[in-house]
């Protein structure tokens, strides 16, 4: 262990969460659950999600002022480029500064419903770098971005895709937040590579707890992440067995996360899915807990 992984790991683990608007009433009750629930861990940040072609922009909003605003957690809104004008976005940013949101996740999005190719809007943003720099010209926003430790599934080649990240953390993105993947060498060759490329933002680990195994497979295959044999070996059987299916879930990120911490990783961004009692365990396991009072 080098000197500096034996410094950063005295360093407190820093988490952060992401949680997706909700469609109906019943998910909505959800979503609010599993922030009282998490909020106690203070978390670093939370993220909101963008539906795409922008189709929850108005509930994303809405949550993002009321974690702000009712639970004093610095809240991050998604946006994207896809289905809207330079202007349109950069008064949808301007809202959520004067609202007093200062962190914005920036994506270049999915393509709208019943849509497979992106095609940039005409009058819109192209890609993500673009994005970037048209919403630091809004005002000095802190930005996240996506980072693809398995390669984008559209990018061209594994350097293009690095040249991509490049282009965005040069636009002024501060931190890169990673798509989830279920080794730590997957992580580490990426870190590797992007350090080698000269970027030196911190690039954080995104950790999805599997809560459904087939789900995780279908997402696994849009966004280019490898599942592979050994978790699949670990969730087979378990399809009517939820108690131990969670267990399994629970163990199976806090052990990718201690492997990381070896390394020296002290910040985890937890893929959600707007369920909060996985989260909770793997931080508690990682040591992250609810301050209590200071004794009398």
């Amino acid at each position: 262990m080098t000197e500096s992984q034996q410094a950063a790991i005295t360093k407190p683990i820093e988490v952060s969460f992401e949680f997706f608007p909700p469609k109906t009433e019943k998910m909505q009750e959800n979503l609010w659950t599993c922030v009282k629930r998490l909020a106690p861990l203070a978390p670093s940040f939370v993220s909101v999600t963008y539906g795409a072609g922008g189709s929850t922009r108005e509930r994303t909003h809405d949550i993002v002022t009321s974690i702000t605003r009712d639970f004093g957690i610095p809240a991050a809104a998604h946006l994207t480029c896809v289905a809207a004008t330079r202007e349109e976005v950069n008064a949808v940013a301007q809202e959520y500064w004067d609202a007093g949101i200062r962190h914005l996740v920036a994506l270049r999005g999915d393509p709208p419903d019943g849509e497979t190719d992106y095609l940039p809007h005409p009058g819109g943003y192209a890609y993500a770098a673009d994005l970037i720099e048209g919403l630091k010209a809004v005002a000095d926003f802190e930005i996240s971005v996506a980072a693809y430790p398995e390669v984008h599934p559209q990018a061209l080649s594994a350097r293009d895709d690095l040249d991509n990240l490049k282009r965005k953390i040069d636009a002024g993105a501060t931190r890169a937040i990673t798509q989830y993947f279920f080794d730590a060498d997957t992580y580490r060759r990426f870190v590797d590579r992007a350090q080698a490329a000269g970027i030196g933002v911190p690039i954080v680990p995104g950790i999805l707890p599997v809560t459904n195994f087939s789900q995780v497979v279908k997402f696994s295959r849009a966004c280019g992440t490898t599942v592979p044999a050994w978790l699949r070996d670990r969730f087979e059987g378990l399809d009517d067995d939820p108690r131990t299916r969670e267990l399994v879930a629970a163990t199976t990120a806090a052990e990718l996360c201690e492997d990381l911490q070896k390394d020296g990783v002290r910040n985890f961004h937890f893929y959600t899915l707007n369920r909060a009692d996985l989260t909770y365990a793997i931080c508690h396991i990682l040591g992250v807990r609810p301050q209590r009072p200071a004794a009398a």
